[in-house]
Parts: C-alpha cells; structure tokens; sequence
C-alpha cells in the first residue's frame, strides 16, 4: 500500500487531527485522507447519534462517500453513550483499518475522547440507573452542593455541566486512569486557528446550518425525545428550547449558539494547551510535510 508516494509500515501508525470547533479540522482530515489512503475515525459526542446532522455539522454524504468514516450515527438519542463506549468502539475500529492496510486518521475537537485512544483510559464502571435517575432529579446547584459537601477534587471539571457533575458523585470523586505515555507510532496535528478567525467561521458555520434546516430538525428531534433527552442538550440543539416556548427570538437563538460556541472553544484551547505532543499546523502544506516525515520514519 502507497500513502501518496510513501510506503506503509506496519508498526500501527495513526494520524489524529484536533482542534476547535469549526476550525477546519474536519475539511483538512479529507485531504488528508485521500491523499495518504486513510479512513476517518470521528471523535465527537454527537455525530454519533442517528438524526443529529444539522446542529452536530455531520460529515455530508458527498465527504463520506469520498472517503470512509468511522463512529457517525452508531447511538440512538436514548442510548447511554459515553467516553468509554467510544474508547472500546474506535479502538476495534482503528484495528480494523489497520488490518485492511489503511491509515486511520482519528479526527475531533472532544478532548477526552481522543485521550482516551492516546492516553489508553481505564473508565470506571457504568453508574446504577437507579442512583442516575435520583441525582438527574436535582438541580445544578444541589449537585454543586453535593460536591462541595463532600470535598471531591473537581480541578478540570465543568461544574456548570451537570452531567460532569453527575458522573464524579455518582463515581465518589474518582477519576479514570490514564497512561503517562502517549500511545506509540502517532502524529498528533492541531489545526491552528487565531480567536478572531474561529469566530467568523462559527459565524458563518451558524448562518448555514440555519439555512439547511437546523430549526426544522431540532423541532423534529424534540418532539421525538423532548427536551431532557442527554442528546437535546447540545450546542445547536439545546438554544432552541426558549424559541419553541415563545420566550426569545430566532435571531437571539442564532447569537447563543455562537456564544455558545466560542465558549466551547475557549474549554478546547485550554485541554490541548496541555497536550505537549500537538504538534500545531497553520497549512495544508505544513501538515503533510509533518505527514511524510512520520510515515517515513520506520
């Protein structure tokens, strides 16, 4: 097998691309892809769900059928799908892309999930629904005090996220388990992007998603599971429930999910701030020149 004029090895190598939202990662990874005859393993917590394209910013047909992808539409909305069902999942597929000579690029901006592949994580087991159930019924500020009450450590936890703050009670402050080595025989490339650029492509990454149809697939998906579904609760999807309640405009819905947005890209440049082995690429041009070195180095 030739990737673009270089010869395969066969030492498991992988490409991972990450970055911010909308940073161009997704368009950079096809490239890539086709040019080195890989497959795209999707990092992310939801395109995995069936149904979710618009607001999740879905791979097209067009860019799948170009190029294989990998972990698009394998939960449904009612599905417990978690960092640790991706782990266990992507891992067998990168095996399989292996096993077929192609080179498996595993392309996201969910942190924890491209860990979890790099850093092999060891998860801790599946919480009671029992107890799952009880702690959903409190609020954010009980969970908080739930926290505080018992001193758990939450140095990198979101306490505004509640499902963060439900899986450290539930797990009485523990952590998984990581690997202090990154996984052998792996390029890591970020997508380099300034704050002002990332901002007018989420911009205009909004503006189209709304003329595709976002409000009419949100009003679909929230009639199917309702607000409360884990999934509905995603940027994108979650701005639109004041909308359908006649509480705020289209326009104001459109500005959250932007706000929104930035925000989740200031929480991604601090967890891959602290990845030392990103090695960050401005161009195309630059990243395969850091390609062919990886892939020439036996």
């Amino acid at each position: 097998m030739i990737f673009g004029g270089i010869m395969a090895t066969k030492d498991k190598k992988i490409i991972v691309i990450v970055g911010v939202t909308a940073s161009g990662k997704s368009s950079l990874a096809l490239k890539i892809a086709q040019r080195y005859s890989g497959e795209i393993v999707c990092a992310d917590s939801w395109t995995v769900y069936k149904g979710f394209d618009i607001g999740a910013a879905k791979p097209s047909q067009a860019d799948t059928e170009l190029v294989r992808h990998h972990m698009l539409d394998v939960a449904e909305a009612t599905d417990h799908f978690s960092a640790a069902v991706f782990k266990d999942q992507a891992k067998n597929i990168i095996d399989d892309i292996h096993s077929r000579d192609m080179l498996p690029l595993l392309v996201g901006g969910n942190g924890l999930y491209v860990d979890s592949i790099l850093y092999d994580y060891s998860f801790l087991p599946q919480s009671d629904p029992k107890v799952r159930s009880q702690l959903n019924a409190c609020s954010l500020q009980e969970l908080q005090e739930i926290v505080a009450d018992a001193g758990y450590d939450t140095a990198g936890i979101d306490l505004k996220n509640k499902r963060r703050v439900i899986r450290l009670i539930e797990n009485d402050g523990e952590r998984p388990s990581r690997s202090d080595s990154i996984r052998p025989s792996t390029l890591v490339l970020g997508v380099d992007v300034s704050k002002s650029k990332n901002r007018a492509l989420i911009e205009q990454r909004v503006e189209l998603m709304f003329r595709k149809g976002l409000k009419h697939e949100v009003k679909e998906l929230a009639a199917l599971y309702g607000w409360d579904n884990e999934a509905m609760k995603g940027i994108g999807y979650a701005e639109f429930k004041e909308y359908f309640n006649g509480d705020v405009s289209l326009s104001a819905v459109k500005r959250h999910i932007v706000s929104n947005s930035l925000h989740l890209a200031k929480r991604q440049r601090t967890w891959f701030k602290k990845n030392t082995h990103i090695v960050w690429t401005a161009s195309e041009e630059e990243a395969y020149t850091h390609i062919d070195s990886f892939l020439n180095n036996r």
